[in-house]
């Protein structure tokens, strides 16, 4: 198996401070493949060096690794997280889904109910969907902010949303301090492809299940999700915490970025295994003459 030339994710990083025009960034780029082997073999490849990264990270256990999935219905958020994370021992990764805040959740502040789910150090953690929903379709739909019972002096602030950026940035600054990379994804699905795979989920009985009348509700309102997308990733994108527009029309192409994105993080980060100083030496070569005296017939 021919390994796969990296690939480069520097142009899909949104920088800081950004003014971010979603129309400029593309749904699709050319193919990271030429042929679908070519995809198999760069998947399998990104799979197995994710893999020894996770199994270096769990033993290091100093960081921790957090990797947000946001966007729009059918972009592909599940079958990334599959498909690139297939070969990752299951205790070292937890993947999370956020839907409708329950009554308990919505007692406590938008950060609360994804903050308790954080990954251990040592462990790679996936959200899908995430605290950024409280600045995307909370946004989008004000009725779902009136349900969340804030002080009037909070509601009625002349710079809401900036607002909740901040608590955003200011918590995930807090998060790296303290060892927890934040890797933040918005997988870039243009409106005719979601049309394409909305239709698919009609005519397939296999995929049924995956439709939903909101889905077309949602779609009435895709001008002001982009727009709500926009200003969140450049209010949001930071050194630390970067967005990542990936294109996702094509979801081959997608995964491949997204493994590309993981791997980097953490091959940026100083992981290794716990060196064997002398005392754990001795004590090593202890035991292995313990258990070579065990295999040693009675007599000699």
């Amino acid at each position: 198996m021919t390994q796969p030339a990296p690939i480069d994710i520097a142009r899909f990083r949104v920088a800081p401070d950004t003014d971010v025009d979603l129309a400029d960034w593309p749904t699709r780029v050319d193919p990271l493949y030429a042929v679908k082997a070519d995809y198999k073999d760069g998947l399998k490849a990104g799979t197995k060096a994710l893999k020894k990264l996770q199994e270096t990270l769990y033993v290091h256990d100093r960081y921790s690794l957090l990797v947000i999935f946001q966007a729009m219905d059918a972009a592909g958020k599940d079958g990334a997280i599959r498909h690139v994370m297939s070969g990752v021992n299951p205790q070292g990764c937890q993947v999370f889904s956020f839907k409708h805040p329950s009554a308990t959740e919505l007692d406590h502040d938008f950060l609360w109910r994804t903050h308790i789910a954080l990954p251990e150090r040592g462990r790679i953690g996936i959200f899908n969907r995430s605290y950024y929903e409280e600045v995307l379709i909370v946004r989008v739909r004000p009725e779902i902010l009136a349900a969340q019972q804030l002080p009037d002096s909070t509601r009625e602030a002349p710079d809401f949303w900036g607002d909740r950026y901040r608590s955003i940035v200011d918590s995930e600054a807090h998060l790296h301090r303290n060892g927890t990379r934040v890797v933040k994804i918005f997988l870039h699905l243009s409106q005719e492809e979601q049309r394409q795979r909305l239709l698919a989920r009609i005519d397939d009985p296999d995929k049924n299940w995956k439709f939903s009348d909101a889905d077309l509700e949602q779609r009435k309102s895709w001008d002001r999700y982009m727009e709500a997308y926009a200003a969140c990733l450049g209010a949001t994108s930071t050194a630390a915490a970067p967005w990542y527009v990936v294109p996702a029309d094509d979801k081959k192409n997608a995964r491949l970025i997204v493994s590309q994105i993981i791997r980097d993080t953490l091959s940026g980060l100083d992981l290794h295994y716990p060196p064997t100083g002398e005392a754990r030496r001795r004590a090593l070569e202890h035991s292995r003459l313990l258990l070579e005296a065990e295999g040693k017939p009675e007599g000699d």
